[in-house]
């Protein structure tokens, strides 16, 4: 007879472990669910539930290692994604203007919070100090509110984001000095230690991480292990910065700003990320920040109320003030300005690691032995009840802002009607497959999740049976690497006279606007350069065409080079092909360097009132002698060349030459040759 092993009573708090990420689990899956119909933002609703389960709620789970532990990743999760979405290039042009909002939302709280905790509390000078340090620091608690309604690159959260970071430096360096100073350890050579590792910390990050992810990401393909290396980044950054006298959240910040550009927006590690965060860590995180919340100071004493409400209502005044000031000197919009406000407004991370320093600092006992602390009790509860109102204030008014600047961008969207990508990759060697999926993906709006055809076409004189398998293995793969980016790709298996005639044939019945293949190379005499096959599309469809040698991963690319012929602005498809360029840009973080003639490169560079892509633009007319290419090129970058059937408008005697030119001297390097879309017939367009 089967015996049943002994199962423990269920007692509260729950201490199987089991039961407790069920518990869990349920909650983050529930939350969202019930809450969308109750209109109340979802992160609120997960601190809600963490107050209700937790210590001092109902007591189902208690807030321990394992809950702290993943609290922490979670936070630092944020950070992180937060570096990795901000849009680098706008960043570093207007990253004074999060300076500007970082010096008012740290100034603004400061002056208030020493006037309040002097003059209304009665708190000695330190204790107001370090109190109005509190007021300054911030948390972006609804940052995944911003990014999942996709306007984490809006001026504003670029601001917002920037300005956190500021803030938070200077409220825990000013916690720093304040303890030191009230504990008697500050002289000449604590200041020299603090900027020395600070410099140091953040030069290694900085600097030092983007080299050391850039050779692993080029070593390393495999899914998992990429995944575990940025996680390790993140947090070995944070740890660095704690050595530093910094905050962790800091160095999350700067791990993600370090790997922006290696981690395209498209990617599938950058799919991988945003889902591990929203799905575990960062509901973790939302979940014990609530378990902190104790609803009994309300009914301690009134000294705690007293504090709480006076902390409540300056610092939301304060951050209200820092927003407003920062909107009328930049000239935002309100819903900008709303966004600004409810990212900075919540109080969570630094400020419960400062009010934690402050009370547990004794500066001494009273005549009756009880310790006199920097920061009191009634402070600790206050920084508990307050924690719950501005994480309140923040979800509601961010969901607000952020929920009518992306309605905006949408009628924007609406209003400039835009052809619908539609990219088709012929698959016929399983080692080429991810990357030109890779390319695919980069090349089309980010927001697109559809248009991608993958084709493995077989000749229908050959019986080989096992010809059609190995097809399907190879379009499983492209699949396959679609889906990781989040992306859906549709498979086609097609028989046919030849492949060139397949893919003309699937390129009329899908609308196709661009093909993306890899680069076959023809070493007979007198032939195309590009291979029999890829002569013969490009004889029968005009859609526009890239040919793809994959030299090394296509984040790791630190700089595309694109070679214009002269008059190329007058063929058909020049708009097409500078939009999937500006797409690269964009999706990539990769800069983009233009050679081409002064009169075509008028026409490349951005008229004013549109965003510029991140791009330089080099004078020079290189097809006299495309060798003179192998002084520009470095190693990490691709080349591009734009390319013209013969007799067309742009076309250059020099194309036919170029296929066995990339060949010779850019083998070492991943490059594409640009084929537009161009008027006339398509007879004999052959290069």
């Amino acid at each position: 007879m089967f015996q049943f092993a002994h199962i423990a009573p269920i007692t509260l708090p729950l201490e199987d472990p089991i039961l407790k990420f069920l518990l869990i689990l349920i909650i983050i899956l529930a939350a969202p669910l019930l809450l969308n119909k109750l209109k109340i933002p979802y992160l609120l609703g997960l601190i809600i539930a963490g107050a209700v389960i937790g210590p001092h709620g109902l007591n189902l789970v208690l807030r321990d290692s394992s809950i702290i532990l993943s609290g922490t990743a979670g936070l630092l999760y944020i950070m992180f994604l937060s570096g990795l979405d901000m849009d680098t290039s706008d960043f570093k042009k207007s990253g004074w203007r999060s300076l500007v909002f970082g010096l008012y939302t740290f100034c603004v709280p400061l002056a208030l919070g020493i006037l309040a905790g002097y003059y209304i509390m009665g708190f000695p000078i330190y204790s107001s100090i370090l109190l109005a340090g509190l007021f300054a620091s911030q948390t972006l608690i609804a940052y995944p509110i911003v990014s999942k309604l996709g306007i984490s690159r809006d001026k504003a959260v670029t601001i917002a984001v920037g300005g956190t970071v500021i803030t938070d430096t200077l409220a825990l360096l000013l916690l720093t000095v304040i303890v030191g100073m009230a504990t008697g350890n500050v002289d000449e050579s604590f200041w020299w230690r603090l900027s020395a590792s600070v410099l140091l910390c953040i030069g290694i990050i900085l600097f030092l991480f983007p080299l050391l992810a850039h050779w692993f990401f080029k070593q390393c393909s495999d899914n998992v292990s990429q995944y575990i290396f940025v996680l390790a980044m993140v947090f070995l950054g944070a740890y660095l910065a704690q050595l530093a006298g910094l905050e962790p959240i800091i160095g999350a910040f700067l791990s993600g700003l370090a790997l922006n550009r290696l981690i395209p927006r498209t990617s599938p590690l950058m799919n991988r990320i945003e889902f591990v965060g929203n799905a575990i860590f960062i509901p973790f995180f939302l979940i014990g920040v609530g378990m902190l919340i104790d609803y009994r100071a309300f009914f301690r004493d009134w000294e705690s109320i007293e504090v709480a409400l006076i902390m409540i209502v300056l610092i939301t005044a304060a951050k209200y003030i820092a927003a407003y000031l920062t909107q009328k000197t930049f000239r935002l919009s309100p819903d900008q300005r709303t966004v600004i406000f409810g990212l900075s407004s919540a109080h969570v991370a630094a400020t419960l690691a400062a009010v934690m320093v402050g009370y547990n600092v004794i500066l001494g006992h009273t005549p009756d032995g009880e310790p006199i602390r920097l920061l009191s009790e009634s402070v600790l509860n206050g920084t508990i009840l307050m924690i719950l109102a501005t994480c309140t204030v923040s979800t509601f008014a961010t969901q607000r802002g952020a929920h009518n600047i992306a309605m905006r961008n949408a009628q924007d969207d609406d209003e400039q009607p835009q052809q619908e990508d539609h990219i088709l990759i012929p698959v016929a060697n399983e080692q080429t497959v991810s990357e030109l999926v890779s390319l695919s993906t980069t090349l089309k709006k980010a927001k697109s999740r559809n248009g991608l055809y993958a084709l493995n076409a077989i000749d229908n004189k050959i019986e080989d049976p096992t010809v059609e398998k190995r097809g399907r293995k190879i379009l499983d793969t492209a699949a396959k690497a679609a889906a990781a980016s989040d992306n859906y790709l549709q498979a086609l298996l097609r028989y046919d006279v030849n492949i060139a005639n397949a893919i003309v044939s699937v390129v009329k019945e899908r609308s196709i606007t661009d093909i993306v293949m890899g680069m076959h190379h023809d070493r007979t005499p007198g032939g195309s350069g590009i291979g029999r096959m890829a002569a013969d599309v490009l004889g029968q469809s005009n859609v526009t065409t890239y040919l793809y040698h994959p030299a090394q991963p296509l984040p790791t690319i630190k700089r595309h080079l694109v070679v214009v012929p002269e008059k190329a602005e007058k063929e058909a498809g020049f708009q097409m092909w500078i939009q999937k360029l500006r797409n690269i840009a964009d999706n990539s973080g990769a800069r983009i360097v233009f050679y081409a003639p002064e009169s075509t490169m008028q026409y490349l560079r951005p008229t004013r009132g549109k965003r510029s892509a991140k791009a330089e633009y080099v004078v020079s007319n290189p097809w006299d002698d495309l060798t003179a290419l192998t002084y520009e090129t470095k190693r990490d970058d691709c080349l591009w060349v734009v390319m013209s059937r013969r007799e067309r408008v742009s076309y250059h005697p020099a194309m036919s030459k170029v296929p066995a030119c990339m060949e010779q001297f850019f083998a070492d390097n991943s490059f594409v040759l640009v084929y537009p879309v161009q008027a006339g017939d398509t007879e004999s367009w052959y290069i």
